[in-house]
């Protein structure tokens, strides 16, 4: 697979630099795409890197933030809502381990979840960014005319399904 925001940047010449990334209007299109969004109208991170000298090689780390503006359907009535991100990123880069078979299982610590694997010299700082971007969509985003939808689909509200909604009905008697 060919990223849609792709900004190798090499390993060995990143320590102490501000990088400040922005796709141009095809890479927001293609990124709209992959993450079954409307249209990203502005996509923006900044961020700074440093890194640590390993016994295996450089570990990167990137920390700022991430803003934009996107437009995503309703979850229910697929109407446009707009809706605007600013979260921060932190994200490591570290040499691939060889340490483990492909298909065995591993267990991650908290530290490790944020880790991004690259091979030889270069990691992919664009691609680390639009998968940042998509942690920070709501998949269940519900817009106004949601509940107007889901009476006219016959579905009742979220708290009317499940195995609890047939107690929301009962009253409590106080003695």
């Amino acid at each position: 697979m060919n990223p849609e925001f792709s900004r190798l940047l090499d390993v060995r010449q990143v320590e102490g630099k501000h990088v400040s990334l922005t796709p141009n209007e095809a890479e927001r299109a293609a990124l709209a795409a992959r993450f079954g969004l409307v249209r990203i109208d502005t996509l923006s991170a900044e961020l700074d890197l440093t890194t640590k000298d390993r016994a295996d090689g450089f570990q990167v780390e990137a920390r700022g933030t991430l803003k934009a503006e996107i437009v995503q359907p309703c979850a229910v009535s697929a109407e446009d809502i707009p809706v605007s991100i600013d979260e921060p990123v932190y994200v490591r880069f570290v040499p691939q381990s060889t340490a483990y078979a492909p298909d065995e299982e591993i267990e991650l610590t908290a530290d490790e979840l944020d880790e991004i694997e690259y091979e030889g010299t270069h990691f992919d700082l664009g691609e680390a960014v639009a998968q940042s971007l998509a942690l920070a969509i709501d998949p269940f985003l519900t817009g106004p005319d949601a509940e107007a939808a889901r009476k006219a689909a016959g579905i009742g509200a979220p708290e009317d399904q499940g195995p609890f909604a047939a107690l929301k009905g009962l009253k409590l008697g106080k003695d």
